[in-house]
């Protein structure tokens, strides 16, 4: 005698439980990169965040995500004085940095946000709504260090490369 096997249909709690696991799935995915390579990914360079990033969530079905520091983060590079809260959200799609909140950029007296960060193969493009400006890509190879930027002093007073000070995040 052959017997037929009929699966039983699945309860409410079994369906509850295997959509958890898939989202945990999800989620551990993206979680095992860094939040430097998951900019890379999307073909900007790491240097768009300051070293120590603690963490970050990604929604990689819509793209919307959350940068964790420890702390706000100021510092200033060339001419430019920057400020980033401690979270920082927005959408990234493939060279696009959109709806971003948490960065600052000091023109003149005033802090605006900078709300979306394009590339244009070479060049990338800040916005703050009402006018932008382009940078070079090579400008943002390296990440610079919440307190002092590029222009980090060590207690005996010299300066440290860039290239010298490693983050583990």
């Amino acid at each position: 005698m052959a017997s037929i096997f009929k699966p039983k249909p699945m309860s409410p709690m079994a369906i509850l439980c295997l959509i958890f696991f898939c989202l945990i799935s999800l989620e551990t995915t993206s979680a095992s990169l860094t939040a430097y390579e998951v900019l890379e990914e999307y073909d900007f360079p790491v240097g768009l965040l300051p070293k120590g990033v603690l963490g970050y969530k990604l929604d990689t079905s819509t793209g919307k995500f959350s940068v964790y520091l420890n702390g706000t983060c100021t510092f200033s590079i060339d001419s430019y004085e920057l400020k980033y809260k401690s979270t920082i959200t927005g959408v990234i799609a493939k060279d696009k940095l959109t709806s971003l909140s948490g960065i600052k950029v000091k023109i003149l007296l005033l802090w605006l946000s900078i709300v979306k960060v394009t590339r244009d193969d070479d060049e990338l493009e800040f916005s703050i709504g009402i006018a932008s400006a382009d940078f070079p890509v090579s400008s943002f190879e390296e990440s610079p260090t919440c307190g002092c930027g590029f222009d980090c002093v060590t207690a005996k007073g010299r300066k440290i490369k860039p290239k010298n000070l490693l983050s583990s995040s």
